[in-house]
């Protein structure tokens, strides 16, 4: 691949670009955020209980997105087997542009899924009718990735429109199943590769410091993700017959899972490691009021708030399947299954991680009890390096479009296919960022987009596609 020469502000700021990209983003954004809105209203949820027609009717919604930019030679819906080759994964959506003159090319990332919903009694507003109040956007995805989508979309547009012809190389890769495990990913890269291949790859699915601050994202956690299986007993006894002689599952679970965790809530597994960060100040005032924390209910962890999210592993029981309260009858459960989420500093590998905690659990059964482990995912986590010309450039855009420097952050979320991305191009530079806000409550009920946010990030993209078509090819 060809790799630029840094040419330095003045040639990439052109100012009748610049300023012709600032008007065609003016000018486009509500046709960007009724497309959003659009895409939104499409419960493209991907994972398996729910309808795949609606995440193929997403992907075509994308496709003829992409289609009607008039910039690309080919577009289209594909699909790719999943790793066990059983079934193919969800569509996804590729297009490209090959790059002129020297110039380089960027591949553009971002998912068409979204996660369930949820209880609708949790929502304010139907989270599949997109809703504006004041300047946030709710609905479900429309954070998460929606509009990371459409910020691509939107760039492209009033790149193409301010510049006209342009040499600068694009490829897109609209995934269709990030909030499934990106299951097919691994399988879809490879047999895209040529398709795919670039120079600089955007990862449009993070978020920034705050309403006023870009960020790039340098650090993500992995991830580990299984079930345990804790069974005491053949059959369900009466508690009254038998309670204090025989260990019932909830007992046992109970017991086990609590070894996980010291005192203060810090993880207390050995194996687990953490990683050598310098995060800014953060105070407990505003984790309270980004999280919703209660009066009363003190953090958990040591060492500084943010490390303790970007730099420390977390283990936490995301379920547990056992009789109900309304169904709680005076008996003794035989079985609990638990689905366990833990994420992974990084620095340390997930395989190694999930091995520490199964260890772990395994030592610390009560009772001689036997677990039974099942349903593992894995996802490694990343450090982006930060040294190449692409993040310079990033950078340099995002000051221009927002009108302060972006910092430089660390995300207590996974993105485990960043591996596979650097695996299948390990030339390319990685480039980390997003649209969200620390309201915006990606996965919640009432999830929200800041509209001011999701217009300089797409103001960000466009002059970054403007800095990168003017830089001069390297020497040969």
């Amino acid at each position: 691949m060809t790799v630029p020469t840094p040419t330095g502000p003045a040639s990439a700021n052109r100012s009748d670009v610049v300023d012709a990209i600032r008007d065609a983003v003016d000018v486009g954004f509500p046709t960007t955020v009724a497309d959003l809105a659009s895409l939104v209203r499409i419960p493209s949820v991907s994972w398996p209980a729910f309808d795949p027609a609606h995440v193929a009717q997403s992907a075509d919604a994308v496709a003829t997105l992409l289609r009607e930019t008039g910039v690309f030679e080919l577009v289209e819906v594909r699909r790719a087997l999943v790793d066990d080759g059983s079934e193919l994964g969800q569509p996804a959506v590729v297009a490209s542009r090959p790059a002129r003159n020297g110039r380089p090319t960027v591949l553009l990332y971002a998912h068409h899924d979204v996660q369930p919903p949820g209880k609708d009694e949790d929502w304010e507003t139907s989270p599949f009718e997109p809703t504006q109040r004041g300047d946030r956007l709710y609905g479900r995805g429309a954070a998460d990735d929606k509009a990371g989508v459409m910020a691509h979309v939107g760039a492209i547009r009033a790149f193409a429109e301010a510049a006209g012809d342009f040499d600068l190389g694009l490829a897109v890769f609209i995934e269709g199943e990030e909030e499934w495990a990106s299951r097919s990913f691994a399988n879809f890269l490879h047999e895209n590769r040529e398709l795919l291949r670039a120079d600089a790859i955007i990862v449009a699915d993070s978020g920034n410091w705050d309403l006023e601050t870009p960020a790039i994202t340098v650090a993500l956690r992995g991830a580990v993700a299984f079930n345990v299986r804790i069974r005491t007993l053949a059959h369900a006894s009466h508690s009254g017959m038998f309670g204090g002689a025989v260990p019932d599952a909830m007992l046992a679970a109970i017991r086990v899972l609590d070894t996980m965790w010291a005192a203060d809530g810090s993880v207390a597994i050995a194996g687990l490691t953490s990683a050598d960060l310098e995060p800014p100040a953060f105070e407990e005032a505003q984790l309270r009021a980004e999280t919703g924390l209660l009066d009363g209910v003190t953090p958990i962890g040591r060492g500084s708030i943010l490390s303790r999210i970007w730099a420390q592993p977390a283990v936490t029981v995301t379920g547990i399947d056992a009789p109900d309260v309304a169904n709680a009858s005076n008996t003794l459960v035989p079985e609990v299954r638990v689905r366990i989420s833990a994420r992974i500093a990084p620095g340390q590998d997930a395989g190694e991680a999930y091995e520490a905690i199964r260890s772990h659990l395994v030592a610390n059964a009560p009772f001689g009890v036997d677990l039974g482990f099942e349903d593992v995912d894995q996802g490694q986590a990343f450090l982006v390096d930060t040294s190449g010309w692409a993040v310079e450039e990033t950078r340099a855009a995002m000051a221009d479009a927002w009108g302060t420097p972006p910092v430089d952050i660390g995300v207590g979320g996974s993105i485990p296919f960043i591996a596979e991305l650097v695996e299948e191009f390990p030339e390319a530079q990685i480039l980390v960022t997003g649209v969200e806000d620390p309201d915006s409550r990606a996965h919640s009920p009432n999830e929200s987009l800041h509209l001011g946010v999701f217009k300089r990030a797409l103001l960000s993209e466009a002059l970054l596609f403007a800095r990168l078509d003017a830089r001069e090819p390297a020497d040969s």
